[in-house]
């Protein structure tokens, strides 16, 4: 689809959308920055302002179609990106908060929803599946609060993750039993046994890619040193199963979570973290735009007190449910209460439950547009929430006397990072140099962090049970996963000033006091890196020329009388 401008040009409208779109977000997002609001809401506005005030229409870029491909892009990229953080050895570590808690929240606030929509006149089965959709938080909103207000591992933290960990399975089961729920086929045990087939099927192909295909297609290409390719790969794989699942009359939406789920297991996570976090925030702005394209205003003027009700609902009895499973996993006084504010929203999940349900004509339109305004509204209240909850959590841990934190010790985390590592260091290159560095270290009983790009080198080092990261050492994503924050020097093994300069300025910031170690060819190199801020440049020329005395003096007697080797 074309529009025309003037007479001697055109321009795709999807491209005039697009514009549009990230023009009105750059706009809204000073505005809302100066004034220190969520930005979140702003982008739903945003949204809602391009879809209703004529704009699109005037452009060109109004096609019911090309919106819901948006939408459906947004939150298949976003998803995938979720999938990636999911780690199946994270959920051991978070056992109690998420079977536990995670079990408790999902059951009972499903009962709620369900029972508040079936009081409203809805049909059982379609109340279920609202019900459920209710259940489901923000996991990306939550994670990302809790990494803004500098608490991404804090037991309030760790919980939360623990639970939205529980929802993100429980979603995959409940997408493939969807059509027996809302009993889309003529026998129910046929359709029962059909969507467990279908999902098994989808299961068992993605166990065979995480073991036969993922990892040696991701090792071929990292050979390459391509980070293009890499990039490219990353994106196909996760648009291929995305396909692959929407075939099978699942969602895509998760088959690019699931995609994600696959690649988290391989060695390759962190340098796909590093790769697609990026572009995290990219996904989220474009998932609450699009979200405020699909609402029709003069539905939200009509049910406006509807809308209302049902956020002031949600936020509530979700709110005091994600508590009290908060409270069952172990927290303190105090919080849980931050828990239960970063997860009282509806989610992303909970607009493709809500999309699926409405291609099996199991929602009707007003319901659909209630629900959404819902999810956006309540989504956008998570970060002030959070804020609000944090100044009463310490106000009721004064008060009691009460100190923060969970009643294991275990070591809980979000997956990628580190945990609990502290005065390490962070060897960048595993060549002869870096090998040896680490033997030494090892030997004296120091923690040591890899980053390295060779695949076989990362399994080899993994396989002994040592601390590696598969990533590009320039990046910092990838010197955060290292945990930068908390180490005492980070080593440069390889000579490559231009890696060491570009990492330089977020080292720094991440770390002031960091020892910095770099290697070098020529001297003018290692006059570079140290005016730049380099503490130690080890000069290949100077040491390679010490070696050579070194090893052409000792082929002769030597006196040691003044400290310096003669010949005789």
């Amino acid at each position: 689809m074309y529009y025309i401008l003037g007479s001697t040009g055109t321009v795709p409208a999807f491209f005039i959308l697009l514009t549009l779109i990230l023009g009105s977000v750059v706009l809204v997002s000073l505005v809302l920055t100066r004034f220190r609001q969520s930005l979140l809401v702003g982008y739903f506005l945003c949204g809602l302002a391009l879809a209703n005030s004529g704009i699109l229409h005037w452009a060109g870029a109004d096609s019911s179609e090309m919106i819901h491909a948006l939408s459906e892009i947004g939150v298949i990229l976003l998803l995938f990106t979720l999938g990636i953080e999911f780690s199946v050895s994270e959920l051991k570590n978070l056992r109690r908060p998420a079977f536990l808690g995670g079990g408790i929240q999902v059951v009972l606030c499903t009962l709620a929803g369900t029972t508040i929509a079936a009081m409203m006149g809805l049909p059982l089965r379609h109340a279920i599946v609202v019900g459920f959709a209710i259940a489901l938080s923000s996991t990306a909103v939550s994670l990302k609060s809790f990494q803004d207000l500098g608490q991404p591992d804090s037991p309030q933290g760790r919980v939360a993750l623990g639970i939205a960990l529980f929802q993100d399975l429980a979603v995959i089961l409940f997408m493939v039993l969807l059509p027996v729920i809302l009993n889309t086929g003529s026998n129910p045990m046929v359709s029962l046994s059909l969507a467990l087939l279908k999902g098994a099927a989808f299961c068992v192909g993605a166990v065979l890619l995480s073991r036969y295909g993922i990892p040696q297609m991701m090792g071929a290409v990292a050979v390459t040193r391509s980070r293009e390719l890499f990039t490219v790969t990353v994106v196909g794989l996760c648009a291929a199963v995305a396909v692959v699942s929407g075939l099978l009359g699942l969602s895509p939406a998760l088959g690019a979570f699931a995609a994600g789920v696959v690649v988290s297991g391989s060695i390759y996570s962190h340098r796909v973290l590093a790769e697609i976090l990026p572009l995290k925030d990219l996904f989220l702005t474009l998932f609450f735009v699009s979200i405020g394209l699909l609402i029709d205003l003069d539905s939200v003027i009509e049910h406006w007190k509807l809308i209302a009700c049902g956020t002031v609902l949600i936020i509530v009895i979700k709110g005091f449910i994600v508590a009290f499973a908060a409270r069952m996993s172990g927290l303190r006084l105090g919080d849980w209460l931050v828990t239960a504010a970063a997860l009282s929203s509806t989610g992303e999940f909970s607009i493709v439950l809500l999309n699926r349900a409405s291609e099996l004509d199991a929602l009707t339109p007003v319901v659909e547009q209630v629900l959404l305004v819902c999810t956006a509204v309540t989504m956008g209240l998570v970060p002030p929430l959070m804020k609000f909850s944090i100044g009463i959590a310490k106000k009721l841990r004064s008060k009691s006397g009460c100190s923060t934190g969970t009643r294991s010790d275990r070591t809980l985390g979000v997956a990628g990072k580190m945990d609990d590592l502290s005065d390490h260091i962070i060897i960048c290159g595993y060549g002869p140099v870096g090998r040896a560095l680490h033997e030494n270290l090892r030997k004296s009983n120091i923690d040591v962090v890899v980053i390295e790009m060779n695949p076989q080198t990362v399994k080899k080092l993994l396989s002994e049970g040592n601390l590696c990261i598969f990533a590009d050492a320039g990046q910092e994503i990838a010197l955060h996963m290292a945990r930068i924050e908390h180490a005492r020097a980070i080593a440069y093994t390889f000579p490559y000033k231009e890696v060491v300069l570009a990492a330089l300025p977020a080292i720094r910031h991440m770390n002031p006091s960091i020892l910095v170690f770099a290697r070098t060819k020529f001297s003018r190199e290692a006059d570079e890196l140290q005016r730049a801020g380099v503490n130690h440049v080890l000069l290949d020329e100077k040491e390679t020329g010490r070696a050579m005395v070194r090893s052409v003096m000792n082929c002769y007697p030597t006196t040691i009388d003044d400290g310096i080797k003669h010949p005789v």
